[in-house]
């Protein structure tokens, strides 16, 4: 598209109350202005100028993630905890997460949860056994686990026909991500934990306790291994079960075990032709170790988080391309605000679990939308949009990846889009999976578009680019 065309186009979505499709072809798919090229991640990347031009060096990154720690509230600095906490610390910590919920709920079946089976799992919360001073725990995931709103299993909806958003389910934790537990639910099942990202509820074995100095001397040991691929598994070793095809997602750092000897085998297998890890284990008493473990030399890994760059950004986003979305890291996936999150964490930057506080966060560069700004304020800042932005609408997030004849293109983690066609008429795709569309034409409900819609932009990028 011409300099002409261009400006056009922003003119005419600038009075429009809406952007159509009609400029964009309808793929079969029925995502409009996506064919097969646009999901090859080189597409994208050979578009841009300077593809490989870092965007932040590790000096920037390890300041923003200070910053981002410092200011952050939804953030949690473990590592700097007083030896006791207050009741009323630990009991408003989980009362914010854990209360009676507001709005009928449905299980599997469709079928409402009776109400005696809302007070029993608040019941087994236990928040009338909160001592008065509490002793944080501390300990480490030893696998990929849930992290849970109350203490059940019990998996929950909004409504009767939707059973992928589980609004007990939270968040995830990954191997190795240190942690302090401040609370045991009533059957001992659970414990409710603090981690740098979140605070819930986790499966009581998903966990091993251990000296703080020990964790965190794990957490910050070199050489170590950084998960580049969308998920790697450990090699299948009978005589580790706990430590066999052990899932690993994106952005995971895992130190390498150096202590032993290259030519004698790791739970019955050579050695060379892999990378020895060492990851936490959990005896019958809860008590943390560390064991090794054998990843393939030839999965995607790094000895390093990988340098910022636009062109990295969109080779990571695109390795969860069509992945079942998965709320709260869920189906062995993740949703959207742990998608970007995920893609950033490979890189070395760390951001809130939450889209509400990714969008807010007072650590990170955003622009911030309200009611006050007008449409046409909100299509220019579209239009101006880099590869790495994150565009936030009320709950849902969107990476930028580039554009097409001047359309700015995301990828995103997406249950479905709405747009209008060609003859005005309102068309709903079911995605449910990480996905590539266009940002215009979106629209947020049967009036409004994403674009009106839009609450923040968020840059991980130095605050004086363009």
């Amino acid at each position: 598209m011409n300099l002409f065309r261009t400006a056009l186009l922003a003119a005419t979505l600038a009075w429009a109350p809406y952007a159509t499709a009609n400029d964009l072809a309808i793929a079969p798919s029925g995502v409009p202005g996506v064919t097969d090229a646009q999901l090859d991640p080189a597409f994208w990347v050979k578009r841009l100028p300077q593809a490989d031009a870092v965007v932040l060096d590790r000096a920037a990154i390890d300041a923003l993630n200070a910053r981002v720690a410092q200011r952050d509230p939804s953030m949690h600095d473990i590592r700097h905890l007083d030896t006791t906490l207050s009741h009323d610390t630990v009991d408003g910590v989980i009362r914010a997460l854990t209360r009676p919920p507001s709005t009928a709920l449905f299980d599997v079946d469709g079928q409402p949860v009776p109400r005696t089976t809302l007070d029993a799992i608040l019941a087994n919360a236990a928040l009338d056994a909160v001592p008065a001073q509490v002793t944080p725990r501390y300990g480490m995931a030893v696998r990929r686990a849930p992290l849970r709103g109350y203490p059940s299993d019990l998996r929950v909806f909004s409504h009767a026909d939707d059973t992928d958003i589980d609004r007990f389910q939270e968040s995830t934790l990954f191997p190795g991500d240190p942690l302090v537990a401040v609370h045991t639910s009533r059957d001992g099942r659970w414990v409710f934990v603090v981690s740098p990202r979140y605070a819930a509820w986790v499966h009581a074995d998903d966990i091993a306790y251990g000296d703080p100095a020990a964790i965190f001397a794990h957490v910050d040991a070199t050489p170590y291994r950084v998960v580049t691929g969308a998920r790697v598994e450990t090699v299948f070793t009978p005589e580790a079960p706990t430590l066999s095809q052990l899932s690993l997602d994106m952005g995971t750092r895992v130190p390498l075990d150096t202590t032993r000897p290259p030519d004698q085998p790791v739970n019955g297998q050579t050695a060379y032709t892999s990378w020895t890890l060492s990851l936490p284990v959990r005896d019958a008493a809860g008590t943390l170790a560390f064991q090794p473990a054998l990843l393939q030399r030839n999965t995607e890994t790094a000895p390093d988080y990988l340098p910022l760059t636009r062109a990295n950004v969109i080779r990571q986003a695109f390795r969860f391309l069509g992945e079942r979305y998965g709320w709260g890291h869920a189906y062995d996936g993740r949703d959207c605000s742990g998608f970007v999150s995920d893609v950033y964490r490979s890189m070395g930057v760390q951001m809130p679990r939450n889209t509400g506080d990714q969008a807010r966060s007072p650590g990170l560069d955003h622009t911030i939308y309200t009611a006050n700004d007008t449409h046409d304020a909100r299509i220019a800042a579209a239009m101006a949009l880099d590869v790495g932005d994150l565009v936030y609408i009320p709950g849902h997030v969107m990476m930028v990846i580039g554009r097409i004849d001047g359309q700015p293109y995301v990828i995103h983690d997406v249950s479905g889009i709405r747009y209008r066609g060609p003859d005005g008429t309102l068309r709903h795709v079911k995605l449910n999976a990480v996905s590539v569309t266009p940002l215009l034409p979106l629209m947020y409900d049967e009036r409004t578009s994403f674009v009106d819609r839009m609450t923040s932009i968020v840059r991980i990028r130095p605050a004086s680019t363009p």
